[in-house]
């Protein structure tokens, strides 16, 4: 069942599954997208026929505005909704919770662990935008070494915000446990993720 959810700053849709596992996942968008994104809904769709609750919602910037990229003023704002919004679903599940989200929204998802470490039992990152398409020196990875939870990063390996191999190098930065998915022939958009779903799941909780 998929109802609209809101609660304390938090804006989404919350999809609840027929036989509940106890455990809940996280999900938020891109820069350019919301969360109604065709990746998101179709990874919360079936990560709750696997058991899990799911709330893919809508960062503070997406809120304040329909259209447009986040403000990098903002972006602390963005990380405080990250942590509400894993605030809100700890009174929804009571076992493992997984925050994880796409590009923009996954860089925001890492950063706020980084700086709450419990703030969840691991982490998904859909496309990790490792530096700017074309500018491979601009490295997002200032933080890694704080970040303590485990994650689980999924990269294309046509994804023009970092390779493969920048990616695995980067990784190494982080102390805590990780795993790569590589979807071969994938850009950024990820469109073929949610076929991903029982084998990502699989690795995430092999990292709790």
């Amino acid at each position: 069942m998929e109802t609209p959810f809101a609660s304390e700053g938090v804006r989404g849709t919350l999809h609840e599954p027929d036989a509940p596992s106890g455990d809940g996942i996280v999900l938020t968008h891109g820069a350019g997208s919301n969360s109604n994104a065709p990746l998101l809904v179709n990874l919360a769709r079936a990560f709750a026929d696997a058991g899990y609750f799911v709330l893919r919602y809508d960062l503070p910037f997406r809120q304040k505005r329909p259209k447009g990229p986040p403000f990098p003023a903002m972006a602390a704002r963005d990380r405080e909704g990250v942590a509400e919004a894993v605030a809100a679903m700890r009174h929804v599940v009571h076992g493992h919770l997984i925050a994880g989200g796409h590009s923009y929204g996954g860089r925001q998802t890492a950063m706020a662990a980084a700086e709450h470490h419990g703030l969840a039992n691991a982490l998904l990152l859909l496309s990790y935008p490792l530096h700017p398409p074309a500018k491979p020196a601009q490295k997002r990875t200032d933080y890694f070494p704080q970040v303590r939870t485990p994650a689980l990063f999924v990269h294309g390996t046509a994804d023009p915000f970092g390779s493969l191999e920048e990616l695995r190098e980067a990784i190494a930065l982080i102390p805590a446990r990780t795993d790569l998915v590589a979807v071969e022939g994938a850009g950024h958009d990820l469109k073929r993720a949610a076929d991903l779903s029982a084998d990502l799941l699989a690795r995430l909780r092999a990292l709790v």
